[in-house]
């Protein structure tokens, strides 16, 4: 039976999950569309995780470790961002 990781892995695992399953490196995603036309605003939505993922990252190279609510907190973050986008058209 394999074991749980680590907080670190498990956050680095998040990490990676997030940066494959989110356009965080288009940047046609980053700009807002007309006034009124969105639904959650795809350009604020993905700067609030990308500025999420590099504070994690940069805190784990600086030798932190998250906590679990840590890690369900950014997991929590990561899945309704996810959602809006889909509610947005983005995904």
């Amino acid at each position: 039976m394999p074991s749980k990781p680590d907080p670190k892995t498990a956050m680095l695992q998040l990490i990676e999950q997030v940066k494959q399953e989110l356009p965080l490196t288009e940047p046609a995603h980053f700009v807002c569309g007309p006034e009124g036309s969105c639904i959650g605003c795809p350009k604020k939505l993905l700067e609030l995780v990308d500025s999420e993922l590099s504070y994690w990252e940069t805190a784990i190279a600086n030798g932190d470790t998250p906590r679990l609510g840590d890690i369900s907190r950014f997991g929590k973050l990561c899945k309704n961002v996810r959602r809006g986008l889909i509610r947005s058209g983005v995904l």
